[in-house]
């Protein structure tokens, strides 16, 4: 599904709201997370007095989310432990850019994408860490 100029947002939340996930209880998006980090989530988590090796898996120059018996390590009681400082990739999905299209889409594996209204601000959030994440791989 993609983001249509003027599609209906009537009765949608904000995409970094979470509100679908909540009243659906939904965690699918946590389990077997692929979630890549940018160098400004992995400052911020480790903030919070976690270190490195506890919430991430390098592959290359690039570290993502661990997963703990096939959930993200911070998947507790079915809600995320870190939900003010998550990643920025979790604050923006179930939108992710479309490498067919090379476009921002609503990610299809979400089940309840249909609930969340995307702005364009979402969108220009999407292509900054989409950037920065390039531009982080350089180094």
């Amino acid at each position: 599904m993609r983001v249509k100029k003027g599609e209906n947002n009537k009765n949608k939340h904000p995409l970094n709201s979470g509100i679908p996930c909540i009243i659906h209880q939904c965690e699918k998006c946590c389990i077997e997370t692929e979630m890549e980090l940018t160098r400004s989530d992995i400052e911020r988590i480790k903030k919070l007095g976690y270190k490195l090796k506890d919430f991430t898996v390098k592959n290359g120059r690039d570290h993502y989310l661990k997963n703990h018996n096939g959930k993200c390590v911070f998947l507790r009681d079915n809600r995320c432990a870190i939900y003010s400082y998550r990643p920025e990739g979790c604050r923006l999905y179930p939108l992710i850019f479309d490498e067919d299209s090379g476009k921002a889409a609503l990610h299809e594996f979400c089940p309840y994408r249909h609930e969340f209204k995307v702005s364009r601000e979402d969108i220009e959030n999407l292509h900054a860490v989409i950037k920065k994440l390039i531009e982080e791989q350089k180094f």
